[in-house]
């Protein structure tokens, strides 16, 4: 299958610059047109050579395109789409990389009742954001979930997935809603508990941060990386998916119940069992190639 000939991206921060450098680097005879909203993200695009034209508008950067990737917080996909509508050919395939999809989905699908709408979740990122953030193999090796409509067209949904796998991604088919509640707890549940700690830690009245962040553990700075994630962007997820992730924030906190009264009545049978479950998953995780075994997570020292 060939690959789409002219490529949009609208946001260029970690995800649409890594995906502008993964289409040069990986499908290089791709046309690739950017738009940011930030005048300042559109300069610095200009300055570091990341598209082949970086337009001053969205509409303007849709008018000839064959994919159209929205690239921006959850919260702006609906206002987005809406924006470029009326220049958007109508038979570019529409898609994006957000981390909740039904919502996502139900907003494109106002704004463009009639296009092609094929949503992705590329299951990689880091910490940083911005348009130098980003490089050519952040999706190598990763997951990217598509979640189309029951009735979307089949040929747009082997062309975007087989742009994912040029990429370097394995590629899995989802229901939105399923996909939402997969995420829920593998994703939007561990960021929230993140924000959480070092929250409680950063208010602490009895430690000082000079003392959290001088004597911080392995697991505590491994919490703070997360915590370090777009605000902005987890803002947006965390209300757009609030149903699955509420369901998963419930059972959480009735385990976290259970392994509490572990702890007050001395059980450490139970403790053991849950720590040993928690350790098999753990090494499944490693089998099947999403992190390695290096000594201390990799760290450097």
């Amino acid at each position: 299958m060939l690959p789409f000939a002219r490529i949009t991206i609208v946001g260029l921060g970690l995800i649409g610059s890594s995906l502008a450098r993964g289409i040069r680097t990986f499908t290089p005879t791709v046309r690739i047109t950017g738009y940011d909203a930030s005048a300042e993200v559109r300069e610095t695009a200009r300055r570091i050579d990341l598209c082949d034209d970086v337009a001053d508008s969205a509409g303007a950067a849709v008018t000839d395109a064959d994919l159209v990737i929205l690239c921006v917080p959850v919260g702006m996909m609906g206002p987005v789409a809406a924006e470029l509508a009326d220049d958007l050919p109508a038979e570019a395939i529409v898609s994006d990389v957000g981390s909740c999809k039904a919502s996502i989905l139900a907003a494109l699908r106002g704004a463009l009742p009639q296009q092609r709408i094929v949503p992705a979740h590329p299951v990689a990122g880091t910490e940083n954001s911005g348009p130098e953030a980003g490089f050519a193999t952040l999706f190598r090796d990763r997951w990217c979930i598509l979640t189309p409509e029951a009735d979307c067209d089949p040929l747009a949904v082997e062309q975007v997935g087989d742009f994912w796998r040029r990429l370097g991604a394995q590629v899995e088919v989802m229901e939105a809603a399923h996909h939402d509640l997969v995420l829920a707890v593998t994703s939007h549940l561990p960021h929230l508990i993140a924000y959480t700690i070092v929250g409680t830690a950063s208010d602490l009245e009895d430690v000082t941060r000079s003392e959290v962040i001088k004597y911080s553990a392995g697991g505590f700075r491994d919490f703070t990386r997360i915590a370090a994630s777009d605000p902005t962007m987890w803002r947006d997820v965390f209300l757009a998916n609030k149903d699955a992730v509420l369901e998963m924030l419930q059972r959480f906190s009735e385990d976290l119940s259970s392994l509490q009264r572990a702890i007050r009545w001395g059980d450490g049978d139970a403790l053991f069992d849950l720590f040993s479950r928690t350790r098999a998953v753990r090494r499944s995780i490693i089998e099947q190639g999403q992190d390695d075994a290096k000594p201390d997570f990799g760290r450097s020292h």
